[in-house]
């Protein structure tokens, strides 16, 4: 099979360093085109990272020479593309929200697609927000995109906040189920890699915890309604529930994103026997289609009284899967339980990856 040519914008921060290593021996996607801001710009990739590289994994000789072009010129994007070097972007830039939202958009009116990780564009009611396993359906409303835009070959997709990841795919499990989930209490404790680099400050995050971190109680609570909502009539429309609150709490570990979640059913409850069950045999994503990042097991059950835990867990099957323990009764509500992802790879380049899999498979890239 020959390899799709794609570039990444914001190449060479923290995301974008995830993209280009793990896409370094991915099956279908091939890195062909790099940009960054113009301070990079100009520069081989190798240059322009150069001791500033973050990952254990080098990336791909391949990419070293490439020549690294400044992302804010849409025309070296385009021009790439008409050559057959670049069928679409996966965005991982690093700007102000409204930058980023303008500039994809202009990407997309190219006829170039954008895979994005930013959160610019998670409230467009056009836009999917996907998670591959729960709402793949939310896909149907790119066609609409285009047209109400007028973009021929463009659109834009997006995937969620990385923390909701540790949580998004058990709770959707059990509502596929039939289980009615009516209130939500959600306390994570997120990794220092989810502020990029060179992010938190060390005398901020040695022994400590911050329990604040920007937007991200509202993106928490507000996010999934809109992954578990539905395509009507050109938007897509938030679910009404669950109820949800959170506390977001800056903890130092370097990846991996922990929930605690509680959860309040309706009528209907299930035993804590049945919701591992549902757990531990939950597949969503046709096993036909074989997407190379796709988690065999997208969630993974533990049973030991001290798991999760980041540093053991978090690279479970390829880094996409949710590692779920400590499953067991809520004095407060019905169920509670720990969750765990990995929060740069199925939590941001990973997952956008699998979101690019997803569109290929229904013939969108």
């Amino acid at each position: 099979m020959e390899k799709i040519p794609v570039g990444v914008l914001g190449a060479t921060g923290m995301v974008g360093q995830q993209y280009i290593a793990l896409l370094a021996d991915h099956p279908w996607f091939e890195v062909t085109y790099v940009a960054a801001s113009p301070r990079s710009a100009g520069k081989p990739y190798a240059d322009a990272v150069a001791g500033r590289w973050q990952l254990a994994k080098p990336y791909s000789p391949a990419v070293g020479p490439l020549i690294v072009e400044d992302a804010n010129d849409i025309s070296r994007a385009a021009a790439a593309a008409g050559q057959g070097k670049c069928a679409f972007v996966f965005s991982a830039l690093e700007m102000g929200k409204d930058e980023i939202k303008a500039l994809e958009e202009a990407y997309a009116a190219a006829g170039i697609p954008v895979v994005s990780n930013a959160s610019a564009h998670r409230w467009t009611r056009d836009v999917p927000m996907l998670i591959a396993e729960v709402n793949p359906s939310h896909t149907d409303i790119i066609p609409i995109q285009q047209t109400s835009r007028g973009w021929d070959k463009g659109f834009i997709a997006v995937k969620p906040n990385c923390s909701i990841q540790s949580y998004m795919t058990p709770l959707w499990a059990l509502i596929q189920a039939g289980y009615e989930v009516k209130r939500m209490f959600v306390s994570t404790m997120q990794a220092v890699s989810g502020a990029g680099f060179p992010g938190v400050p060390s005398l901020s995050i040695i022994e400590n915890v911050v329990p604040y971190i920007g937007g991200e109680e509202e993106k928490s609570e507000q996010e999934p309604l809109k992954i578990l909502g539905s395509v009507t009539e050109g938007a897509i429309v938030s679910a009404e529930g669950p109820l949800i609150t959170a506390h977001c709490n800056r903890v130092p570990v370097v990846d991996g994103h922990t929930a605690c979640v509680s959860l309040e059913f309706g009528s209907k409850k299930p035993s804590i026997e049945e919701v591992k069950k549902i757990w531990s045999e939950f597949t969503a994503l046709p096993q036909e289609l074989k997407l190379p990042m796709a988690p065999e097991r997208p969630i993974i059950v533990r049973e030991e009284a001290d798991r999760p835990q980041p540093r053991k867990d978090r690279d479970l099957d390829k880094a996409m899967a949710v590692c779920v323990g400590r499953i067991r009764p809520c004095n407060l509500f019905d169920l509670r339980f720990v969750g765990l992802s990995h929060n740069t790879v199925r939590g941001a380049a990973g997952g956008g990856i699998l979101n690019a899999e997803l569109l290929k498979s229904k013939g969108y890239l």
